[in-house]
């Protein structure tokens, strides 16, 4: 089935610079696509670093599983990501195709196994035909292309894209110690996108020299503001993965701990492409019309404050009435209360679009919804909302829901 392009895509695919130490290849296989790339390599020098976060889906699929196990170890020397398939929920078979195309990944590039992660998207429960992967490798191997060139990073991007209407990447240039240091980060999802370690794939690459402890305590809360806020359809996939890869060919100094000023810049623009990322899968949410962002104040604390603008971001009833562009506030009175969380009847206040339309428990006086009508015909919504018992707060990051999301789904395997 041919998805037009959201309308809430960017212009164009962003001009990623490369990434010392990173070199990319993808390839046809037929995995589930005819007639396009579906398979990235990734090779990446030796004593690369690695930080990741993986889901916490209870079915996790066979190459989850396997990142978790490598993860401990903290090196990589490979990444073998292929699309079409989840390689999920396939038995005794998924862990035989994960362990067979690590190995060969690991023996073109001289490595143990153990230094070669894995990830997969796409159909679950249908057992992957890893042999069309393993025996392309040596010809995957032999062209991999340092990540210098803009179209390499996006043929990446390509690659790895399932129900995804255009590729994801995003990138920001920082300093540590004075010392230039690139990021550079690719990702793929648009249904089944939940925050649970938010079917979403996202793979970050820099050049800063960092040990994996710190990277990964660096990695962590950046994905819990971005990939973590954000909702398509509340669904978790069996096979979300976020890896970070630090080759260390930056030239600062040595850095021993995730805490220090040092640091900084280096956190900010993590979170500034993280986040870019996060968003790029939002506003390419099946059959999206508008990207909404909801800020919630006032809570008990900031995980309360998540709580309840997840809740909000969730509702079918708020996500279709935007869809609808009908300011049914009252649908958003009710998610707040349906979240479980502390909030005070009488002092809540939601704002829409900079117009407030509560105060005091109950509609302002003279309310005029003509300006948020108006708003909602836009293709950027704004919600705030304040519930009126502490300091907590958070923003989240949804879509709305449209009859695009059931096409989509429902024609999924066909």
């Amino acid at each position: 089935m041919n998805v037009p392009v959201s309308p809430l895509s960017p212009k164009n695919f962003p001009e990623l610079p490369g990434i010392v130490g990173v070199k990319l290849a993808t390839a046809a296989c037929a995995i589930r696509y005819e007639g396009r790339e579906d398979v990235l390599l990734v090779e990446l020098a030796a004593g690369t670093k690695v930080a990741g976060t993986l889901t916490r889906s209870k079915t996790a699929a066979a190459p989850v599983l396997w990142c978790r196990e490598c993860l401990s170890e903290g090196e990589a020397r490979g990444l073998l990501v292929n699309s079409g398939n989840a390689n999920a929920f396939t038995g005794l078979h998924g862990d035989k195709a994960v362990d067979q195309m690590v190995k060969a990944v690991a023996d073109s590039l001289l490595c143990r196994p153990s230094r070669v992660y894995a990830a997969s998207t796409g159909v679950i429960g249908e057992p992957i035909a890893y042999e069309r992967i393993t025996e392309r490798l040596e010809d995957l191997s032999s062209s991999v292309s340092s990540t210098e060139s803009p179209e390499v990073w996006k043929k990446a991007a390509v690659a790895i894209m399932t129900t995804d209407t255009f590729p994801k990447g995003a990138s920001a240039v920082t300093n540590i110690m004075g010392m230039p240091v690139t990021i550079t980060g690719i990702c793929k999802g648009s249904g089944m996108i939940a925050p649970n370690m938010a079917t979403m794939l996202g793979f970050i690459f820099t050049d800063a020299k960092l040990p994996s402890d710190v990277l990964q305590a660096l990695l962590t809360p950046a994905v819990d503001a971005s990939f973590n806020a954000i909702t398509v359809d509340s669904d978790t996939s069996t096979n979300d993965t976020v890896l970070m890869f630090a080759t260390g060919a930056a030239s600062h100094g040595e850095v021993l701990s995730a805490g220090v000023p040092e640091l900084y810049g280096f956190k900010q623009a993590l979170e500034q492409v993280t986040r870019d990322l996060a968003h790029q899968i939002v506003r390419d949410g099946e059959g999206a019309t508008k990207f909404i962002a909801i800020t919630v104040s006032g809570a008990e604390t900031d995980p309360s404050a998540k709580i309840i603008a997840l809740t909000i971001a969730n509702s079918p009833l708020v996500k279709t009435a935007i869809a609808g562009e009908d300011a049914n506030w009252g649908r958003i009175v009710a998610a707040v209360g349906k979240s479980g969380e502390a909030a005070d009847r009488d002092r809540l206040s939601i704002v829409i679009g900079g117009t407030r339309v509560t105060e005091a428990g109950a509609v302002v006086s003279n309310y005029d919804e003509a300006p948020i009508a108006l708003h909602m015909r836009g293709q950027e919504i704004d919600i705030t909302i304040d519930v009126g018992v502490g300091e907590g707060n958070a923003t989240v990051w949804t879509c709305d829901l449209t009859h695009g999301y059931i096409d989509i789904n429902a024609n999924y395997r066909s």
